[in-house]
């Protein structure tokens, strides 16, 4: 078994190996791409990765944090709150709402891997009893995809002579599923624990003003809400430059998206706020 830290490490050599594929295929530089089909071959190191690891956890755990505490900071002051109204609601709602993503994280991860295991096993149990409808099944998908039927079949035929092998290639092209790492309980322990701590990391950004200001910078406390705005888009354009690295689309680009979705809802919010406010300022309307 690869040890944790192993796998860590590994993972992390992907996405700089993918970055530098993707570079070269951006640039049009073919030298740099065969140097790097040329590297791949010569070591022992896994050069794909085969899921996002950590980063939907941290990526969805840190929007979704930060544009709720946002919001909430966004309708208070649209709704005239004070500052200790805002505080309490805003700290509150997002450990609450951690702790609720976190477990929510862990428990749907869980339940994925263990469907797909079970997946697993009535593969194993039709390619114990009839392995010949298995072997047509994937010689069907493979000619549908392109290949001749004749190549196909002894393709097929070759990888059935490998069961657990064989098994795993058909539950990626004919169920189309990733077959979990053994310790997948562990790893959709860690997806909760990073979905928390990610969602309310980013959660508490737009609430810091509301607390370093009045003690430190006492003279801006007519500016907290305006504070929190740009804390909150700072945070959003670099969280999405950051997903610009995992994708093919340019980081200003995300970046922008980003902050502009995140300013879409926190205005939404600001709207909302100051109608409800006025209702309850003037009840006859």
């Amino acid at each position: 078994m690869v040890s944790q830290d192993a796998r860590n490490a590994s993972e992390d050599s992907c996405l700089l190996e993918s970055g530098t594929a993707r570079k070269a295929y951006e640039g049009d530089d073919l030298l740099a791409s065969r140097t790097f089909h040329d590297v791949k071959h010569t070591t022992t190191t896994e050069m794909h990765k085969t899921e996002g690891g950590l980063l939907k956890p941290i990526i969805f755990g840190g929007l979704d944090g930060i544009l709720t505490s946002f919001a909430i900071v966004s309708g208070s002051a649209g709704g005239n709150l004070s500052r200790s109204v805002i505080l309490i609601l805003g700290f509150s709602n997002i450990f609450a709402d951690a702790l609720s993503m976190g477990v929510g994280e862990f428990l749907s991860s869980k339940a994925e891997s263990e469907w797909i295991l079970s997946e697993r096993k009535r593969e194993v149990w039709e390619m114990d009893n009839y392995p010949e409808g298995e072997i047509q099944e994937m010689i069907d998908i493979y000619t549908r995809r392109g290949m001749d039927r004749g190549d196909a079949t002894k393709v097929i035929e070759i990888m059935s002579k490998y069961k657990e092998f064989f098994v795993d290639i058909m539950m990626a092209e004919e169920l189309e599923l990733q077959v979990p790492e053994e310790n997948y309980q562990m790893e959709s322990f860690k997806e909760g624990v990073v979905m928390f701590c990610s969602f309310a990391f980013f959660g508490a950004l737009p609430l810091t003003g509301y607390v370093v200001i009045p003690l430190y910078m006492p003279e801006l406390n007519d500016y907290l809400f305006e504070t929190a705005c740009v804390v909150t888009g700072v945070v959003l354009f670099c969280m999405g430059c950051v997903k610009s690295f995992f994708s093919t689309t340019h980081w200003l680009q995300c970046g922008l998206e980003t902050f502009l979705l995140g300013g879409a809802c926190a205005t939404l919010a600001y709207i909302i706020g100051q109608y409800v406010d006025l209702m309850q300022s003037d009840p006859e309307t």
